[in-house]
């Protein structure tokens, strides 16, 4: 017969640094209280080492890392890891060092990602954790890891992460100004910080299982089947308008077939249809094959006339863009583009 414990529950504790706070810890708190464990643990701001030693984990303070013993530092002289070398499973090309957020996510990430979601009441679709768990460092963490340890954001001219929140100024701002009469308690600022950085993490992470994840899936179904539109397996048909283009170069190069496709179809909110040439990069409007040079600029009757081709809408003056009325009309657009000589489509 079960009988009230008169022994009392031992807390446990998160151990990090007091004084200006950052956006790092922050998160990294955050990340290991959405853990059972963790749930209800005490964070402890303190740079007392006899206290810390008494926490159960600790994370951007004590010049330790050590996941053996649940030591979480990034900022001893020496330390070089990042996601890769840390979750070589997980990530093949990260070069970004972790700071404590991106140690935490690297050891916990998808055990946090996990929980969120069922927290949330969300199903887990078959076989997208892991994919996941990289696209939320790459879209989130690493932008925070590479801030608080510094890293220029460009190497010989290249970008080497990207700036999607700007969440590290923002949580810096909620430090006590410098010149403040009465501060705030740097501790209940920091949990306000831990609540900012959590309920966009949160965010981040059921985007990317209801939005992202369902947008990869479109992709990739569309690629699979790339040779039932046209033997060339060059076109490729969207089931439904969704984001693309990043998905679709992750895919290409996750299949082994990179800059192989050259055109996408999808159907537009309006009635009509679109034909799209695959840009070199995302964010570029250089594709690997443009829609003929003599239709571009030119609309409707105009452009069916010179195309051959009932129904169309109209072509980009630049030509990486056209519609028709008619899926098959958008088809025929890229089929034709496609058989153009070198120059008529460059």
């Amino acid at each position: 017969m079960a009988t009230d414990s008169k022994t009392p529950k031992l807390m446990k504790k998160i151990g990090t640094h007091s004084g200006v706070f950052h956006c790092d810890e922050a998160l990294a708190c955050y990340m290991l209280k959405q853990l059972p464990d963790y749930r209800e643990a005490e964070i402890i701001r303190t740079r007392d080492m006899p206290v810390l030693d008494t926490c159960d984990v600790v994370v951007d303070v004590g010049a330790v890392y050590n996941p053996k013993i649940n030591r979480y530092d990034h900022h001893q002289r020496g330390f070089e890891e990042t996601l890769s070398s840390v979750r070589p499973d997980l990530a093949k090309k990260s070069t970004i060092k972790l700071s404590s957020a991106g140690l935490v996510y690297a050891h916990f990430g998808l055990d946090v990602i996990k929980e969120i979601i069922e927290q949330q009441g969300y199903p887990i679709p078959a076989n997208c954790l892991q994919k996941v768990f990289l696209h939320v460092y790459e879209g989130f963490v690493e932008e925070i890891d590479a801030i608080d340890n510094g890293v220029p954001m460009y190497a010989e001219g290249k970008p080497r992460y990207r700036i999607n929140t700007n969440l590290s100024a923002r949580i810096h701002r909620l430090n006590p100004e410098w010149n403040s009469e009465e501060p705030e308690s740097t501790d209940q600022l920091f949990m306000k910080a831990v609540e900012m950085a959590g309920t966009e993490f949160t965010e981040r992470v059921i985007e990317a299982v209801t939005i992202w994840w369902p947008a990869r899936q479109i992709v990739r179904n569309a690629i699979e089947n790339r040779k039932k539109i046209h033997e060339s397996g060059e076109i490729i048909v969207l089931e439904e308008r969704c984001p693309w283009k990043e998905h679709l170069l992750a895919l290409e190069e996750e299949m082994g077939i990179q800059d192989q496709l050259k055109f996408v179809i999808f159907h537009d909110k309006s009635s009509s249809w679109r034909v799209q040439g695959i840009p070199i990069q995302p964010d570029s409007f250089i594709c690997r094959v443009f829609l003929h040079k003599d239709w571009r600029g030119v609309r409707d009757d105009q452009l069916s006339d010179i195309a051959g081709i009932e129904g169309c809408v109209f072509c980009h003056a630049t030509g990486f863009i056209g519609g028709n009325k008619t899926k098959e009309g958008v088809l025929q657009m890229a089929i034709k583009s496609l058989k153009a000589a070198p120059a008529d489509r460059e």
